[in-house]
């Protein structure tokens, strides 16, 4: 099953890898808070990259009166630190999660913005220490990241709208296909986890950069046109859909692989004849 997985990835490895991550708004949604760090092992020292994010521009906000604490069964390992100002909006804090394998807590209290006093507001992340780490931690479908019920945030700022043909298309597929088997269900959770990581970050680049939003139109064209090809199909069982999908792997992997390359060696080819 991993391998599967690892080949349903290739045709986004164009975009580089993260670490694992989770975004979640605070009580009242004012805030958005988002947590990046690697594989973390018991008892070792790991840092937990913290941004503030301003949830109407996507951007970090700067200036936050912030308190975290971590622990684990209600035990304190970590905090819980005085009131605290960050003037970028991200932080960096190093803990050891010296209290085994399992999951910990990790509470955050907000109590100003820009230098103005908030009413506090709270949010609290569950992370998963030890081998336990590898199983990603679902989403809610009222926690959807960027509140975009789960759609395709790149996609999205391709073709304008959550409301484009090329979107609805990529949401149908995800809940008509995908969403009705045990393994499309355990894809889309791992592939979740990765791709919410950095499709953000590329999502507001095609916002400022037209040229570049114009590119990955080109670029995800061939895509949606192979994966429609899963609408003119019946996939009624765990192995059709592991066989349909590794098929849509293979084409894609020769649309943007394979014919590339042989391209480039004909290239080659002619100029040195």
């Amino acid at each position: 099953m991993k391998v599967i997985f690892a080949l349903l990835f290739v045709p986004l490895m164009i975009f580089p890898a993260f670490a694992e991550t989770q975004t979640l708004p605070t009580d009242k949604n004012t805030l958005d808070v988002k947590l990046t760090y690697d594989k973390i092992e018991p008892g070792e020292q790991t840092k937990i990259n913290i941004d503030f994010i301003n949830p109407q521009t996507q951007k970090v906000q700067e200036h936050i009166d912030y308190t975290v604490a971590v622990s684990k069964d209600g035990e304190t390992v970590f905090g819980p630190i005085p009131l605290t100002h960050t003037s970028v909006g991200s932080v960096k804090i190093p803990i050891e999660f010296n209290l085994g394998e399992g999951i910990y807590s990790m509470d955050f209290e907000v109590e100003g913005i820009l230098f103005q006093p908030i009413p506090k507001e709270t949010v609290s992340f569950d992370i998963q220490v030890g081998e336990a780490n590898a199983q990603p931690i679902p989403t809610p479908d009222d926690e959807k990241p960027d509140g975009e019920d789960g759609g395709c945030l790149i996609a999205t700022a391709t073709f304008g709208s959550e409301l484009a043909p090329q979107v609805q298309q990529l949401r149908e597929l995800r809940d008509n296909t995908v969403l009705k088997t045990s393994s499309g269900i355990a894809f889309m959770t791992t592939f979740n986890q990765f791709y919410y990581s950095f499709s953000p970050v590329i999502a507001d680049f095609e916002r400022e950069q037209p040229l570049f939003k114009e590119i990955m139109r080109v670029t995800l064209t061939p895509m949606l046109s192979s994966l429609s090809l899963l609408n003119y199909v019946d996939i009624d069982s765990e192995q059709e859909m592991l066989g349909y999908g590794i098929s849509i792997v293979l084409l894609n992997l020769g649309m943007y692989i394979g014919i590339p390359v042989l391209g480039i060696l004909k290239l080659y080819q002619f100029r040195k004849n």
